[in-house]
Protein backbone atom coordinates (compact mmCIF):
# COMPACT_ATOMS: atom_id res chain seq x y z
CA UNK A 1 0.00 0.00 0.00
CA UNK A 2 1.11 3.45 -0.91
CA UNK A 3 -0.21 6.55 0.36
CA UNK A 4 -0.98 9.02 -2.26
CA UNK A 5 -0.59 12.93 -1.53
CA UNK A 6 -1.87 15.72 -3.67
CA UNK A 7 -0.79 19.22 -2.44
CA UNK A 8 -4.06 21.70 -3.84
CA UNK A 9 -2.35 24.96 -3.85
CA UNK A 10 -2.58 28.30 -5.78
CA UNK A 11 0.35 28.90 -8.93
CA UNK A 12 1.43 25.87 -9.47
CA UNK A 13 3.45 26.32 -12.59
CA UNK A 14 5.56 28.62 -10.33
CA UNK A 15 4.99 26.06 -7.12
CA UNK A 16 6.01 22.95 -9.14
CA UNK A 17 9.76 24.78 -10.46
CA UNK A 18 9.80 25.37 -6.58
CA UNK A 19 9.33 22.27 -5.05
CA UNK A 20 11.64 20.94 -7.80
CA UNK A 21 14.59 23.11 -6.89
CA UNK A 22 13.79 23.06 -2.87
CA UNK A 23 13.45 19.03 -2.56
CA UNK A 24 15.90 17.96 -5.60
CA UNK A 25 13.05 16.21 -7.62
CA UNK A 26 11.97 15.93 -11.30
CA UNK A 27 8.30 16.39 -12.82
CA UNK A 28 7.00 13.27 -13.42
CA UNK A 29 3.53 12.76 -15.29
CA UNK A 30 1.51 15.66 -15.62
CA UNK A 31 -1.66 17.36 -16.99
CA UNK A 32 -2.67 21.31 -17.51
CA UNK A 33 -5.51 23.13 -17.53
CA UNK A 34 -6.49 24.74 -20.41
CA UNK A 35 -4.95 28.25 -18.69
CA UNK A 36 -1.87 26.38 -18.63
CA UNK A 37 -1.50 25.89 -14.37
CA UNK A 38 -1.77 21.88 -13.51
CA UNK A 39 -4.64 19.60 -13.14
CA UNK A 40 -2.33 17.19 -11.92
CA UNK A 41 1.51 17.35 -11.66
CA UNK A 42 3.73 14.14 -10.22
CA UNK A 43 6.94 15.41 -8.68
CA UNK A 44 9.44 12.13 -8.23
CA UNK A 45 12.89 11.38 -6.42
CA UNK A 46 14.85 8.91 -7.57
CA UNK A 47 12.02 7.97 -9.62
CA UNK A 48 9.51 7.46 -7.34
CA UNK A 49 6.51 9.73 -6.71
CA UNK A 50 6.46 11.88 -3.56
CA UNK A 51 4.12 13.78 -4.31
CA UNK A 52 1.71 15.42 -7.05
CA UNK A 53 0.51 18.88 -7.32
CA UNK A 54 -2.82 20.17 -8.56
CA UNK A 55 -4.17 23.46 -8.94
CA UNK A 56 -6.99 24.63 -6.28
CA UNK A 57 -9.89 25.93 -7.77
CA UNK A 58 -11.30 26.54 -3.79
CA UNK A 59 -9.86 30.06 -2.85
CA UNK A 60 -11.63 29.87 0.39
CA UNK A 61 -9.47 26.77 1.46
CA UNK A 62 -6.28 28.13 0.04
CA UNK A 63 -7.24 31.25 2.27
CA UNK A 64 -7.83 29.39 5.28
CA UNK A 65 -4.78 27.35 5.26
CA UNK A 66 -2.23 30.51 4.79
CA UNK A 67 -3.88 32.19 7.11
CA UNK A 68 -3.82 29.41 9.81
CA UNK A 69 0.20 29.84 8.82
CA UNK A 70 0.57 33.44 9.90
CA UNK A 71 -1.25 32.44 12.95
CA UNK A 72 1.32 29.74 14.11
CA UNK A 73 -1.43 27.42 13.91
CA UNK A 74 -0.41 23.48 13.15
CA UNK A 75 -3.21 21.86 10.44
CA UNK A 76 -4.51 18.30 10.94
CA UNK A 77 -1.98 17.10 8.11
CA UNK A 78 1.51 18.26 7.82
CA UNK A 79 3.78 16.38 4.66
CA UNK A 80 7.41 15.01 5.93
CA UNK A 81 10.14 14.92 3.78
CA UNK A 82 13.48 12.89 4.99
CA UNK A 83 16.57 13.40 3.51
CA UNK A 84 19.78 11.61 2.85
CA UNK A 85 21.91 14.70 4.95
CA UNK A 86 21.97 17.69 6.42
CA UNK A 87 23.11 20.17 3.21
CA UNK A 88 19.22 19.21 1.66
CA UNK A 89 17.46 19.70 4.99
CA UNK A 90 19.37 23.12 4.80
CA UNK A 91 18.57 24.07 1.80
CA UNK A 92 15.17 22.78 1.40
CA UNK A 93 14.08 24.88 5.03
CA UNK A 94 15.79 27.79 3.34
CA UNK A 95 13.51 27.74 0.45
CA UNK A 96 10.85 26.47 2.36
CA UNK A 97 10.95 29.31 4.78
CA UNK A 98 11.17 32.29 2.31
CA UNK A 99 7.90 33.93 2.52
CA UNK A 100 7.22 30.99 4.87
CA UNK A 101 6.18 30.58 8.63
CA UNK A 102 8.88 28.89 10.69
CA UNK A 103 7.32 27.08 13.19
CA UNK A 104 10.38 24.98 14.67
CA UNK A 105 14.02 26.70 13.72
CA UNK A 106 16.42 24.12 11.88
CA UNK A 107 17.67 22.23 15.17
CA UNK A 108 18.09 18.68 16.25
CA UNK A 109 15.51 16.30 18.36
CA UNK A 110 16.10 13.19 19.92
CA UNK A 111 15.38 11.31 16.98
CA UNK A 112 16.99 13.36 14.24
CA UNK A 113 20.04 15.15 14.28
CA UNK A 114 18.75 18.10 11.95
CA UNK A 115 15.00 19.13 11.04
CA UNK A 116 12.65 22.04 10.80
CA UNK A 117 9.05 22.33 10.69
CA UNK A 118 7.98 25.31 8.62
CA UNK A 119 4.58 26.28 6.17
CA UNK A 120 5.78 28.06 3.04
CA UNK A 121 4.56 30.59 1.03
CA UNK A 122 2.04 28.38 -0.55
CA UNK A 123 0.29 27.47 2.94
CA UNK A 124 1.72 23.83 3.23
CA UNK A 125 2.64 22.09 6.38
CA UNK A 126 6.12 20.58 6.20
CA UNK A 127 8.36 18.56 8.55
CA UNK A 128 11.93 18.28 7.07
CA UNK A 129 14.43 16.16 8.62
CA UNK A 130 17.52 13.61 8.08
Amino acid sequence: MKLGATLYIKNTVEAVEFYKEAFGMTLGYNEKFPDGTFMHAELLRDGQQVFAVSESQNDAFVQVMLASSLQESRPTMSYGINFDNEDEVSKAFSMLAEGGNVLFELGSLPWSSCCAEVIDKYGVYWYISV
